[in-house]
């Protein structure tokens, strides 16, 4: 829900705000807090990979960081560059529709089990949902190459990096100090490309407090809970319920920008609302097909 006050935030703010400006401070602000968090916390080991741990067993922690860190700062050129050639609803579609799949699919070939039936269908109406919500916003959108693979490069790039945070928490790191590594690197990473952009919008008051919400709210306190999440939850499914980032921007527009939904979003957001409920109700351990861990979905 954090996730989905983006959108909102920069509606409110100045008219110059631009999206890859705001992208970029967001990852330099909200990184630099959870990075922050390394002056006071210290992973807790980590220990030896478990058995789960499969194809990053031999990784050594501080590559992985690096994975996860690049994966944060190569989301957002990517996802700006969907919205900008395929638009915003395509384009957001894309990306947060394909960001399951991929995650799913890369823990399974790390993990070497099937994420579950649970996960499968919970993920196909999610998707779906998504579609519906956004369906006829973007009529007569052409489909651009670069821009479609922009977007999926966004979901794979969201993937790498849920994947990677799973895996340090599953090796013993604190999920604060996670974050904190993940996106404190990312941070620095990102201070050329905010650089870069025109940044007169942050002299402003309405300035300063969507770069604020974006740094603190989206991306500190939002990864955060994320972090949290993923110490119960497999990278799938944490993945998937992310999915009401959309929803939660649907409300906002309806709700404070005066934006209509109509029919078929409306329907997308129950749709979803759904899905995410199928994710979180602890099914019956013979409906996780593949052994799905026992965390997944809990």
């Amino acid at each position: 829900m954090c996730f989905g006050t983006t959108g909102t935030a920069l509606a409110l703010g100045p008219a110059d705000v631009s999206p890859v400006g705001a992208g970029a401070i967001r990852i330099v602000l909200g990184g630099a807090i959870l990075g922050g968090l390394l002056l006071v916390r210290r992973p807790s080991g980590p220990p030896p990979p478990p058995d789960g741990d499969g194809a990053t067993r031999r990784i050594p922690t501080v590559a992985l960081v690096v994975i996860g860190a690049l994966a944060v700062v190569a989301y957002q050129p990517a996802f700006f560059l969907g919205t900008t050639r395929i638009g915003v609803a395509v384009g957001t579609i894309v990306a947060l529709g394909s960001a399951p799949v991929f995650t799913g699919i890369a823990e399974w070939i790390v993990s070497r089990r099937f994420p579950g039936l649970v996960w499968t269908v919970a993920t196909i109406v999610a998707v779906g949902g998504v579609a519906l919500l956004a369906s006829g916003t973007e009529a007569g959108v052409t489909v651009d190459p670069a821009g479609l693979g922009g977007s999926l490069l966004a979901g794979a790039s969201y993937g790498v990096y849920a994947l990677v945070a799973k895996v340090l928490i599953t090796r013993g790191a604190d999920p604060a100090w996670t974050m904190g590594a993940l996106f404190g690197l990312a941070a620095l990473a990102s201070i050329p490309l905010a650089l870069g952009t025109d940044l007169r919008w942050l002299t402003t008051v309405d300035g300063v407090a969507v770069a604020l919400w974006l740094g603190v709210v989206t991306t500190a306190v939002a990864y955060l809970l994320f972090g949290r999440g993923l110490a119960g939850l497999s990278a799938s499914s944490a993945s998937s319920i992310t999915l009401a980032e959309p929803l939660t921007a649907a409300l906002l527009g309806l709700l404070l920008l005066g934006e209509r939904l109509g029919l078929s979003a409306l329907a997308g957001v129950v749709v979803i609302a759904l899905a995410i409920v199928v994710l979180v109700v602890p099914w019956p351990r013979i409906a996780r097909s593949g052994r799905a861990s026992a965390g997944d979905g809990a």
